[in-house]
């Protein structure tokens, strides 16, 4: 579900890093002062968990692929904030170090794997009456939610051409990547991401 270089127009590349920026440096002011002796190995550990899932690609039909976050878990655990901006973090690691999601798209990566992933599925986990589903439906949404905002920024590089009609960016339109990217994250990798949300969860929360 990363997206690579080359797959965004500049507008789209500048918006979205205008839009993270921010949201980063204030982000980093939360993570600094949640950060103690306590706090440190288990927010470590949980971002490594997470650095580790993303890894595992799994392609599906339309030309992207999908993946476990761990944002709803970190997000649920400590706060959105944290949890945005650590799976930040392990965004530009594997952007840098392995090639997974491109430099210019890791403002995108980020709002919807970090940002919508954490908050959604920390409201819907704190809006939720039933506490035992709650990890599970926090994991499903946050991948579900992340997705869609993937598949739109996707979708719409398909609204810009060049003077002899031939798509400058990624070719296929919304009707394409909401139905290919949503559609399996509903079936597939949202129930994966709740079932990894609520195992880690319910083990850690016992260990506490």
């Amino acid at each position: 579900m990363h997206i690579p270089d080359g797959y965004l127009s500049p507008l789209t590349v500048a918006t979205t890093y205008a839009i993270a920026i921010p949201l980063w440096i204030y982000s980093f002011k939360r993570l600094k002062k949640s950060l103690n002796e306590e706090t440190l190995p288990l927010i470590g550990a949980v971002t490594a968990l997470s650095f580790v899932v993303m890894l595992f690609n799994i392609p599906i039909p339309g030309g992207t692929s999908g993946h476990a976050i761990g944002a709803a878990l970190i997000a649920i655990l400590f706060d959105p904030w944290i949890g945005a901006i650590a799976v930040s973090l392990v965004l530009l690691i594997q952007s840098v170090v392995f090639g997974d999601g491109g430099i210019s798209a890791l403002g995108i990566n980020s709002l919807s794997m970090g940002y919508s992933a954490s908050f959604i599925g920390y409201f819907v986990f704190k809006l939720s009456k039933n506490k035992k589903f709650a990890p599970f439906l926090a994991g499903w949404t946050s991948a579900v939610a992340s997705s869609f905002l993937i598949a739109l920024a996707l979708g719409l590089q398909s609204l810009y051409h060049s003077a002899d009609g031939k798509p400058l960016y990624f070719p296929f339109d919304i009707y394409v990547t909401i139905p290919a990217l949503v559609g399996e994250h509903m079936l597939i990798f949202g129930v994966i991401e709740g079932i990894f949300t609520s195992i880690v969860y319910k083990f850690l929360t016992q260990k506490r």
